[in-house]
């Protein structure tokens, strides 16, 4: 089996397909919550095994909420950098559909903390452009 840390590309590659059209287009119907949360669960952990750490905490409710970021390790109560948001923005981000200071600037994402924006440097996960596949 697996370890958790181990994140296949395909399948996060394949989870975000599944929920393309939505993404370019919200007036397409929406996708299934399996579907959903596989895309959102795939992005944040292959987010985290791209830059492994416990400096901030990426929180996209109800799907999860994942450390990374190499520096200080949090151990107890609110996290000192914590990067919140719902999944479809959360899905943009990661896709590069959205940037994150945009993101930030329209109340969509909740980034505080003085690290909590250096996961740009890591975005988009897994590119998604407008346009035919």
């Amino acid at each position: 089996m697996a370890r958790r840390t181990e994140i296949d590309p395909g399948v996060v590659r394949a989870a975000v397909t599944a929920v393309r059209d939505w993404l370019l287009d919200e007036t397409h119907p929406a996708p299934t919550r399996a579907e959903l949360a596989a895309a959102v669960r795939g992005t944040a952990r292959a987010l985290a095994a791209t830059a492994p750490g416990h400096s901030v905490e990426v929180r996209v409710p109800p799907f999860v909420a994942v450390q990374c970021v190499e520096g200080p390790r949090h151990t107890r109560g609110t996290p000192p950098n914590v990067v919140e948001t719902d999944p479809r923005t959360w899905l943009l981000l990661a896709t590069g559909l959205r940037d994150f200071a945009t993101a930030v600037a329209a109340g969509a994402v909740d980034a505080s903390g003085s690290r909590a924006a250096e996961i740009t440097r890591w975005l988009p996960l897994v590119p998604v452009r407008p346009g035919p596949d």
